[in-house]
């Protein structure tokens, strides 16, 4: 059996009784093509209740323990793909970009083409090679709907260093988002452990315990009739952090249909990172750069009722 790169656990309960294997490990994996889990159970790599299992029709009783050995990324050619890309920042050791809405950041489980890595390997000539063919240049990542800036690593050095940044917490990373409803606190600090939602497992959630620590802090820009334009914060960098904690507060995020519900105003959750600043990873030079904001946050704004102007701080 080739390296294995990640296990995960999951139970199926009373709610997932006569799903197939494949349809239930489909909502379980993040960004897995159903081939891609299909093929995960032919080769051997699932077993339910320490059984390995092979077909991906096995019905679930609803009371089993299954557990999903994620094989290292096969080695094959990420073709380069002539995507737009909005280049905010570019010099010998880094580019940062303005990444669009609807873009995941780099290939897996069975995606590989229309990333932002297939994007960057037709317009940039040289990118770091840490994290091998399939993540180049990537350091850190925003969801698929989230749009705004990403830093990308040119060379092994830069690399190295913004990944140590990432780590110790040292860039100030600041969202703008149009949440649900109006805030009684203008302006508040929100800290608890973030982990996988016992209810859904597709989903994170604030939990009591067996979570990671997440801090965000927000400041309310603009009310419209029923909506905030936020400005989020983040001190770490969790699994959809800030829309976990909007929701938390009970303002979820306009247009999350995980987090909250999907339909008129927004197609995708409004959430972008704004601006992102930090120490370049070589020069030492103070960098701060900014995203403009996309034009379906712009329309959704108009919907909410804010004014974007207020974005400038």
């Amino acid at each position: 059996m080739e390296n294995i790169k990640e296990t995960i656990t999951v139970y199926a309960d009373e709610n997932d009784k006569g799903k197939r294997i494949d349809s239930f490990l489909n909502e379980v994996i993040d960004d897995a093509t159903r081939s891609y889990i299909q093929k995960i159970i032919d080769g051997g790599y699932v077993e339910i209740t320490g059984k390995k299992v092979t077909k991906s029709g096995n019905k679930l009783k609803g009371t089993e323990t299954i557990t999903v050995n994620i094989p290292e990324d096969e080695i094959l050619d990420v073709i380069p793909e002539n995507i737009p890309l909005n280049i905010i920042y570019e010099d010998k050791d880094i580019v940062v970009i303005n990444k669009a809405p609807d873009m995941v950041v780099h290939p897996a489980h069975g995606n590989y083409n229309g990333t932002l890595v297939n994007a960057l390997l037709y317009h940039i000539k040289d990118l770091s090679t840490i994290n091998g063919v399939i993540r180049p240049g990537i350091v850190h990542r925003l969801d698929k709907d989230t749009s705004g800036v990403i830093v990308v690593a040119k060379n092994d050095e830069a690399h190295s260093t913004l990944s140590d940044m990432f780590k110790e917490k040292t860039l100030e990373k600041t969202y703008i988002c149009i949440a649900k409803g109006i805030f009684k606190d203008k302006s508040g600090r929100i800290e608890t452990l973030i982990g996988r939602d016992s209810r859904d497992r597709k989903k994170m959630a604030v939990v009591d315990i067996n979570g990671k620590n997440a801090i965000s802090n927000y400041e309310i820009l603009d009310e419209g009739k029923n909506f905030s334009l936020v400005k989020v914060r983040i001190e770490t960098g969790r699994t959809h952090q800030i829309r976990v904690h909007m929701k938390y507060l009970n303002h979820p995020i306009l247009g999350d249909s995980v987090y909250g519900s999907s339909g008129e105003g927004a197609k995708r959750q409004m959430l972008h990172a704004y601006r992102l600043k930090f120490t370049h990873p070589v020069t030492k030079k103070e960098m701060e750069v900014t995203a403009d904001i996309p034009e379906d946050f712009k329309k959704a704004a108009k919907f909410a009722g804010v004014n974007i102007d207020k974005i400038n701080f």
